[in-house]
This record gives structure tokens, sequence and C-alpha cells, in this order.
């Protein structure tokens, strides 16, 4: 090995060495493995950690590091009593008790190795602000009380920030509740505002994470159609007639997974549908920071022109940063804010203060904007890749292209089966997110979802495509 060599390598190569070792016999000492090895000291301590951590390898401190003793034989256990045990409630009301992920997990697994990821929604590590991240947490970790319990709705500074980023709402810290990310946001929202067994106007199609911990809380999704112009009203107005559902769920800015923008026609016409239903409105506003370089001003949220406290606005900075970063805001007008802060203290208590500290160093820092301005640029180019790639290579698909966003949403020609091509082009080496799971209902046609966020760059954002257009061509 050498000095560029990762701990991971390092601690697969003692493994098998330490194997060889009788239970309780000493290992070598720290600065012959160095000298053996050829690595640093550094990385000989966070390869031997994993070794503890696994059970191999015991420490006593000054007398060196051993094999560890057998482990401890384990009885088997018959667990198929659960089987029953977990079904066998009567469901109320026809509520379903499993919890389905399949959908959401899809879209989040990782591509196998050396098969490009055009299926997942979080950056690629050259896209995140990973130093400048790093640099925000140590500074975080300063500060006095960040190991304490923060406010149950949030670091004030922090909630201040959130109102001022919502453009044009006039909010301050009193109409924000901090949360673990965007989907604990999705999950506190509708628990707070429908009841299981409810009906819940959703998109259609819509992020599968949405439709996941709907299903999961017992809710029944109704689906109203997007086209270009993004939600329609007509049919909405509709479904608040024919359901009497109090809770729309929407993406009004580069909507997930069509890329839509809500029209400007279409804005009042969602929010007095809401408001003669007498519902709420819980926008979903993920994507403001992930408009392209060539975008045009995105339009304020729906929050901004809301005079009834209709709106509960979701606020996110996992997608513009990394997946680790889960933190995320609700922000809401009345008493329907005491019923969010509510359920998120009982589902989780509070979002832990390092971690609402560590975004105050961040987005207050130089490096942040600069980091928005890269994200822009990054997305930018590798959506003009993965167009020209599917115009070059895939004539016969209809990709609906969008200035925001992460992904590419593809019509298949009537007839495709989705998942024949998803399986064929994972074996061509290319990962795509089906559409079938971002339907809340039967899909009028098959779709494919190309996520870029997650290529290392154009170049290879554009051979995903060239390895998708191979499979299509072979089916």
């Amino acid at each position: 090995m050498n000095k560029g060599s990762s701990d991971r390598d390092l601690a697969d190569f003692l493994r098998r060495e330490f194997e060889r070792y009788a239970p309780g016999e000493r290992l070598p000492a720290s600065r012959s493995l160095v000298e053996r090895h050829g690595v640093g000291p550094g990385t000989l301590s966070r390869a031997m950690a994993r070794l503890v951590a696994e059970g191999l390898v015991v420490t006593r401190p000054g007398a060196g590091s051993f094999r560890a003793g057998e482990p401890v034989r384990r009885l088997a256990r018959d667990t198929s009593w659960q089987e029953v045990a977990l079904d066998a409630v009567p469901e109320a009301g026809g509520i379903p008790r499993s919890v389905d992920d399949s959908g959401l997990t899809a879209t989040f697994a990782p591509a196998p190795p050396g098969v490009i990821s055009l299926h997942a929604g979080y950056p690629h590590a050259s896209l995140r602000p990973d130093r400048e991240l790093s640099a925000a947490v140590t500074r975080a970790a300063r500060r006095p009380g960040v190991w304490g319990s923060p406010p149950w709705e949030g670091v004030t500074e922090l909630r201040d920030w959130f109102a001022r980023e919502i453009d044009g709402a006039s909010l301050d810290a009193s109409h924000v509740l901090v949360t673990g990310g965007g989907q604990s946001a999705l999950a506190t929202a509708l628990r707070a505002l429908a009841p299981p067994g409810a009906p819940v106007l959703v998109e259609s199609p819509t992020y599968p994470g949405l439709l996941a911990v709907a299903r999961a809380l017992g809710m029944r999704l109704v689906p109203v159609p997007v086209d270009e112009d993004g939600l329609r009203v007509e049919l909405l107005v509709e479904a608040f007639a024919g359901t009497g559902a109090r809770v729309l769920v929407c993406q009004p800015l580069f909507h997930n997974p069509t890329g839509a923008v809500l029209a400007p026609e279409r804005r009042a016409g969602v929010l007095r549908a809401a408001r003669e239903a007498g519902a709420f409105v819980v926008e979903d506003d993920f994507a403001r920071r992930l408009a392209h370089t060539d975008a045009p001003p995105s339009p304020p949220p729906l929050i901004a022109d809301d005079r009834h406290g209709t709106v509960v606005h979701v606020h996110s900075l996992t997608k513009a940063t990394s997946p680790g970063l889960r933190v995320g805001a609700l922000a809401a007008r009345g008493p329907v804010l005491r019923r969010l802060r509510a359920v998120q203290v009982v589902d989780s208590l509070f979002v832990p203060r390092v971690l609402q500290e560590t975004v105050l160093e961040l987005v207050g820092s130089p490096a942040w904007g600069r980091h928005l301005r890269a994200l822009s640029e990054g997305l930018t180019r590798r959506r003009t890749a993965v167009a020209a790639a599917l115009l070059e290579r895939a004539p016969l698909v209809e990709p609906v292209l969008r200035p925001g966003g992460y992904q590419v949403w593809v019509r298949l020609p009537d007839g495709t089966d989705e998942d024949a091509v998803a399986g064929t082009a994972l074996r061509a080496g290319v990962k795509v997110a089906a559409g079938r799971p971002f339907f809340p209902g039967e899909p009028p046609a098959p779709y494919l979802r190309l996520a870029f966020a997650d290529t290392s760059g154009p170049e290879e954002a554009a051979e995903g495509v060239r390895r998708l257009a191979g499979a299509l061509a072979g089916l």
C-alpha cells in the first residue's frame, strides 16, 4: 500500500492479516504497521477504529492492540410470530398498517460501482460545499451552548434567516419552525393537517417521498394532473368539490419530476380553490436554489400571495447542499403553526442545535453565494449535455427540459415497458428512475426521470444518456 491509500483499503488488508492471529494474541505495534504498509499514522488509526467497531480488534491502553476473542455464538431466533402480531389488530376504517418505502428508496439508493447515476436527487460531491460545511461545523462547534437544547421552534437567528429567504412573504421568526429537512417537514405538515383516512390532494405525478409518507399515515391520495404549466386548476376545483379534501400538497417551482413552474395565471386559482374549500395548501418549495443560469427570475412562493393563512410553506436546504445537512423549515400564519410545532415536538423534540448553528455559519459566509453560483452553473452544464445527448442518440423519446431543477422528465413511446427499460439500462451501466413510482394512481403513459445532479460532470451525464439510448435501441 502507500500513503494515498484510504483507511477503508487498509482496514481490508489488516482484516485479512489479523484473522491469522489467535484470539487474545497481541497484534503488531502501530509503528510496525505504518512502516509495513507505507501509510500515515492517521490512516492507520482510522483503519484500526473500523476493526475495533467490527469487534475484530480490542485495544488496551498502555498494552497495545489484540485480536478479539471468539464471537459469542447466538441462538437462532424464531420471529415468525411477528407476521401475525403486525397484522392482528383490525385496520381502523380500512386504513392499511403497512409502510411501503420502495418508491422512495428506489430514487435514493446509490448506483452500483461502475454504473452512472441518472436516478438520484442529491448533488454529486463536486457540486456540494463539503469543504465549506466542514469549516462551518468546526466554527459552529465552538459556539457557546451548541451541544445544549435549542428552543423547540429552532434557533431564533436561523428562523429569522429562513423568514427573510421566503421572498415577498413578510414573515419573521415567529412564523417559522425549523425542521429536520424537507421530508420531515412534509410528514409533520400532513400529520398536523389531516387525520388518518382523510383525502389529500396531490399532483400527478409527484415526489415519491410525499406519496410514501401520506400512505404511511393512512391518508387517501387523490391525484390532480399536472401539465406543462403546472397544476391544472379546473381539475383541482373538481377534486376539492368531489372529495371534501382539506389539504393540497404541491410544488409550484421546478416541480419534481416534470420541472414545471406554476403559470402566473394559475397561482391565484390554486389559492382561491383552496380558500373556497376551507383547505390548506402545503407548498413544497424544495428547488428554489436550483435555478439554472439561463432561467428567468423565479416567481415568489405562493405564501407571498397568501392573505388568509392558507399556505403552509416547506423550505429545505438539503437539495442545494448535502444529504447530510438535514435542515429545513415550515412557515405558516395562524393557529396552524402551534399544531405543527406540537407534532414536531412529539415526534422528534427538536433539530440538534449543532446542525442549526452550522447552517448559520454556512449561510453567513461569503462561500454561500459562491456555492450557489457554482451549483447553478454545474446543473446548467449537465442539463445541456443531457439534452444534446438525447437529441443525438434517442430522438424517439420526448424529453421535457426546464430552466431549473436537477432532472429531465422523459416521455417514452406508448406501449414501452419502462421497468424493462430501467432494467436493461442498469445492465448497460446507467441507473435511471422509472416513472411509475411518481404517480399516485395509474400513470397515463410510460416515463423515465433522468436526474443529472449526481453525475460528476457534463461528460458523465452525456455518457449516461448514451448508455440509456443503447438500452432503448435494444428493446
